[in-house]
């Protein structure tokens, strides 16, 4: 943060999402921690990248500052500038839709997954306990008195005929 204070086109922060930040935080879908976010402020986006110094740094040399966005139409790839103008020829209205959409189907794909980790979670217990139930089986089956009888035998459990 410090390498980015006082920059007039790149802001580094730290926001605490489990105190003031919460807001913030849920408004920008931050869902795990640590989280990094970076890009426009209406359009953060993940970062995937390196999480050391010298990673981190070298991409917030590259990408922080203005990007591709409506006011900074210079800076977009032509994929980037088809799709922007696409939507820029939207009513308000229309637009919102859409990202409503968009959103409704992320939390769907979110839904569905943290349904299926639940459902693996039950499945897993489910599993360790009947492991469990029958490692103490076999045990109690007498596993510790036949090694024991083993080990008096001479050590490998066989006797000589």
């Amino acid at each position: 943060m410090e390498d980015f204070a006082g920059s007039p086109t790149a802001l580094v922060a730290d926001v605490d999402c489990t105190a003031e930040g919460k807001e913030l935080c849920e408004q920008q879908g931050v869902r795990g921690y640590p989280t990094i976010k970076w890009g426009d402020p209406t359009a953060m986006q993940d970062y995937d990248g390196a999480r050391d110094y010298d990673g981190m740094k070298a991409f917030a040399d590259e990408n922080l500052g203005p990007s591709c966005s409506p006011d900074n139409m210079d800076l977009c790839d032509d994929a980037k500038k088809a799709q922007l103008e696409k939507f820029m020829k939207m009513s308000e209205g229309k637009i919102e839709a859409k990202i409503r959409k968009a959103e409704k189907d992320m939390a769907k794909l979110e839904e569905t997954f943290t349904e299926f980790t639940s459902g693996l979670q039950k499945s897993y217990e489910e599993a360790e306990k009947k492991k469990e139930a029958g490692l103490a089986e076999i045990k109690e089956s007498g596993l510790g008195l036949m090694k024991a009888v083993a080990a008096h035998k001479g050590g490998d459990g066989k006797s000589e005929l």
